[in-house]
């Protein structure tokens, strides 16, 4: 039976009532066009369904707005949180004139990735495994106007409500700042939470393995564990919509802010990346920590290409509140093996099978399709040119007196400095056609608009610093 058999046959037996047709814009948020599944026939689903890509910022224009959202039949899960039957099926965007995969959809540039490794003739597969962090809230209010600014949060764990008077009582058990990793309930308040999110996600088909309380108050990971490229993105776009609905289940709103709390641990995307040909992993070798040269060469792509990858990886004005020394976060463009305080770690792992980089800066407010498809350009661009990334530094990074500290380049310390970046490096992304020049400068240009707000809004901590002056 065809891919297309398959579908038209779950739909019937599920009696499934829709057909949710996701897609990803360039910001990285899933988007939706929602189908009568009895209005879904063969054709469609090999073909495509027309929809309006002017509405999508970043893309197309008013007046050349008809695109095709082309479904992957094998990309598909059961929704658990819709009313009624409901089939997601994620899609890629299709130029309409020419049939060929939209240059500035995010997952068409992931395809595109992998289909460049196998012709590049180095691997055939890349595996990625995301750690995705993110907090929970029970009451968020916001509000930025004319002549208003300010956010403010609460959630039971929060250490400042150690003397609030609640009804019924302060049952008093929460962690302290930095004090999250990780006790056990009661202090840990979301247990059956996040159990029920890792439940959901398996319900679904992801690979998960465990979960457990973060660093900060009110911080968690789920682990999902590895996959191909293309398939891991997709999965983290399901990691996202599950932990938001299941959260909003609970009567608690989720955020993946990298930096929500200023006193604070914030959230990152740990990002593990391995090559292989075959059942053979190319990353195992002599080297440093049981590396092989690839393995080495691509962290050296990566260390060299870090500061433009920052765009994608790091991509909001908010990621860089986290990017700062003090909170654990991986600043220095550095690799060691089993050191956290690198921005590029091998963990430890029992056989060739497990060797694997870890690339520590990436946030989960990334796009996936375009933070690990611009990742793995770095990395294949520096086993082109044989990129050694220079010496392991396993010293606590975090303790270096300024002489050391000098010589150790560190990421962006801005979004406006990552796009600056990007502008200027750009090249090992267009390899293959995998990224465009038209696409990077439309997403330049979307971010650009982040940049301006953010910096030429007041905010309340102006306020506190100067008012008085």
């Amino acid at each position: 039976m065809s891919d297309s058999g398959k579908i038209l046959k779950l739909i019937k037996d599920q009696e499934i009532e829709w057909v949710d047709l996701r897609f990803t814009d360039p910001k990285g948020k899933w988007q939706h066009l929602s189908m009568v599944a009895s209005a879904v026939d063969d054709d469609q689903l090999n073909d495509g369904f027309m929809f309006d890509g002017s509405s999508i910022h970043g893309w197309k224009a008013i007046n050349e707005s008809d695109m095709i959202l082309k479904p992957d039949l094998t990309a598909t899960y059961i929704d658990p949180f819709s009313a009624t039957p409901m089939l997601i099926v994620v899609c890629n965007v299709v130029e309409p004139s020419t049939g060929e995969l939209y240059s500035r959809d995010p997952r068409s540039s992931a395809t595109r990735d992998e289909a460049y490794l196998k012709a590049t003739g180095i691997a055939d597969t890349v595996y990625v495994g995301p750690e995705a962090e993110f907090f929970m809230f029970d009451d968020v209010r916001f509000e930025d106007s004319y002549a208003t600014s300010f956010f403010k949060l609460d959630d039971i764990e929060l250490p400042g409500n150690s003397g609030r008077e609640y009804e019924g009582g302060n049952l008093a058990h929460r962690p302290r700042a930095k004090g999250g990793y990780f006790p056990v309930a009661p202090i840990d308040s979301a247990v059956d939470i996040r159990a029920e999110m890792v439940s959901t996600m398996l319900e679904m088909g992801l690979p998960c393995d465990k979960h457990h309380h973060e660093v900060a108050a009110a911080q968690h990971e789920l682990g999902l564990t590895y996959g191909k490229l293309v398939e891991t993105a997709d999965r983290m776009q399901v990691y996202k919509y599950v932990v938001h609905m299941v959260a909003q289940a609970y009567g608690k709103t989720a955020t993946f802010m990298p930096k929500p709390i200023a006193q604070d641990n914030g959230s990152g995307m740990h990002t593990h990346m391995s090559l292989w040909n075959g059942d053979t992993p190319l990353f195992a070798g002599n080297g440093y920590a049981g590396l092989s040269d690839t393995a080495l060469y691509f962290i050296g792509g990566v260390i060299k290409h870090a500061r433009s990858l920052n765009a994608f990886t790091n991509p909001t004005t908010n990621s860089y509140k986290r990017l700062v020394p003090g909170f654990e976060a991986p600043v220095l463009l550095a690799y060691s093996s089993r050191n956290r305080s690198a921005s590029c770690r091998i963990p430890y792992g029992t056989g060739d099978k497990a060797k694997r980089v870890e690339f520590r800066f990436p946030d989960a407010m990334a796009n996936p399709y375009l933070a690990y498809a611009a990742i793995m350009m770095a990395g294949l661009d520096g086993i082109q040119s044989r990129l050694h990334p220079g010496e392991a530094m396993d010293k606590n990074l975090y303790d270096l007196p300024p002489a050391e500290l000098v010589n150790v380049p560190t990421v962006c310390g801005s979004l406006r400095e990552a796009l600056t970046n990007l502008t200027q490096d750009r090249a090992y992304l267009t390899k293959g056609d995998v990224f465009t020049d038209d696409q990077i400068d439309a997403y330049i240009e979307l971010k650009w608009d982040e940049v301006m707000r953010w910096e030429t809004t007041p905010s309340p901590v102006e306020f506190d610093m100067y008012y008085s002056w």
